[in-house]
């Protein structure tokens, strides 16, 4: 079982910057790749970054390329995303994800562990 808890959502103007954390609370956090996803409301749920156990491997949605950074530190069994010039249609829930492959990539599905998510609201 792995839980995960994430933080550092908030309200931030457009153009400014967020951290969101997203910490693991299992002993193999290593074997686990991660995953970002955004809700909106009356949108579904979408991809917006994923990281391979190691970080080697990283990949972002088209709409969030330039703009995000997603890193782990294994060490502190916890994922970064970095948000920059963040725009108003990033406003969203964001939801940290884990799965047992290397790398789990954008598909939903590829993901089985879940957190409760992270308001992000940017204003215009």
């Amino acid at each position: 079982q792995v839980r995960l808890v994430e933080s550092g959502g908030g309200l931030v103007q457009a153009g400014g910057s967020l951290r969101l954390s997203c910490a693991a609370s299992v002993r193999t956090f290593s074997s686990y790749s991660m995953g970002w996803f955004r809700q909106a409301p009356g949108k579904e749920r979408e991809h917006v970054a994923a990281i391979s156990w190691n970080g080697d491997i990283t990949d972002y949605a088209d709409s969030v390329k330039g703009r995000f950074t997603f890193s782990r530190d294994n060490a502190k069994n916890t994922v970064y995303l970095q948000m920059s010039s963040l725009k108003p249609e990033d406003t969203g829930v964001y939801y940290c994800a884990a799965s047992n492959y290397y790398y789990a990539g954008s598909y939903v599905n590829n993901y089985v562990y879940w957190g409760q998510g992270t308001q992000v609201t940017v204003s215009s």
